[in-house]
């Protein structure tokens, strides 16, 4: 098949890899504009444009989806085909009628569940042991189109949101590649999502990563695994911020401490209690400090028994 590719984050490279290794031709990729990113503010390429200069594969970078250069490339191009993956910008229609194909999107996700920019992080957030990977034909929805394949994944014990995003990338590129076969020699039925089944997962903002004491102690763990690596799960201790790396639901009975208080401090953990159960931080990263275990950071800070945990900051004389 001939293919533009679109994609943008890391998500997307491992099939933009294996397609363009395989017997299928890539015409182009389409990614984000560049970006300033770090304190020294640099413009900073996406994983995917960094592939496809490495790989000499025409990169075009649209600021809005219907720039004419996009759409007269596309036209020139005739492609089969636009595979999109984390693209991060919604197609418009225009843009879909080109491919005979039509336009493939890989999701994260077992549609129609989760539907949106962020599903494996509230996959994971939500406390879900099973999620998986979709294909489906594009409309002018967000992740409604028509399932084309899906294969689940059950979610692991204690994995982060980074660790089950390699994972599906991966598992994503055996599903694209079936699916093109299947529509190439027309074996493959698209099946219309049920919409009454369908849940949302919004793109992250900084907040989502505010830890609610309140909430009970498998909430809090779900919470620290499902916004690793951004925007992380993050507490303060009096007015010193904590970003949580590492922590477990130690016990699941009701506390009888105000939740975020500190309950106990060890050789390898720091104990809070929840509004259920209690929380053992082993590792953490003050802000602008380094990621540290529990045991680090106790050695050269004080932590008071019976301080609290708050979702801002707050002079630790105001909370003990």
């Amino acid at each position: 098949m001939r293919i533009v590719f679109f994609g943008t984050p890391a998500f997307a490279v491992p099939t933009l890899t294996a397609l363009s290794y395989s017997r299928h031709h890539i015409l182009g990729v389409i990614t984000q504009p560049d970006e300033p990113k770090g304190r020294g503010h640099q413009m900073s390429m996406s994983a995917v444009k960094t592939f496809a200069l490495h790989e000499n594969i025409h990169v075009l970078q649209p600021k809005v989806m219907t720039d004419s250069t996009l759409i007269d490339a596309l036209h020139q191009w005739e492609p089969d085909t636009c595979v999109v993956i984390a693209f991060g910008r919604i197609l418009p229609q225009q843009v879909l009628d080109i491919p005979r194909f039509g336009c493939v999107n890989l999701h994260g996700s077992l549609l129609p569940k989760y539907r949106g920019a962020a599903p494996i992080q509230w996959a994971i957030c939500n406390g879900e042991v099973e999620t998986g990977v979709t294909s489906m034909l594009m409309d002018h929805g967000m992740d409604t189109g028509p399932i084309l394949l899906k294969r689940p994944v059950a979610i692991q014990p204690n994995e982060r949101a980074s660790e089950l995003a390699h994972r599906l990338a991966n598992i994503g590129t055996e599903v694209i590649l079936e699916t093109l076969d299947a529509l190439e020699t027309d074996t493959i039925t698209p099946q219309p999502q049920d919409s009454a089944h369908a849940s949302l997962a919004p793109i992250l903002k900084k907040k989502d990563g505010m830890i609610q004491w309140s909430n009970n102690a498998s909430h809090i763990a779900n919470l620290v695994r499902g916004m690793d690596p951004w925007p992380g799960a993050y507490t303060y201790y009096g007015t010193e911020q904590w970003r949580l790396w590492d922590v477990e639901a130690v016990h699941s009975s009701p506390s009888l401490q105000f939740p975020g208080t500190v309950l106990e401090t060890t050789r390898d953990s720091i104990t809070i209690a929840t509004g259920h159960g209690t929380i053992a931080i082993r590792e953490l990263q003050p802000a602008s400090r380094r990621r540290m275990t529990a045991h680090a950071y106790l050695s050269g800070h004080q932590v008071n028994l019976g301080s609290t945990l708050t979702s801002n900051p707050l002079p630790l004389a105001e909370n003990n």
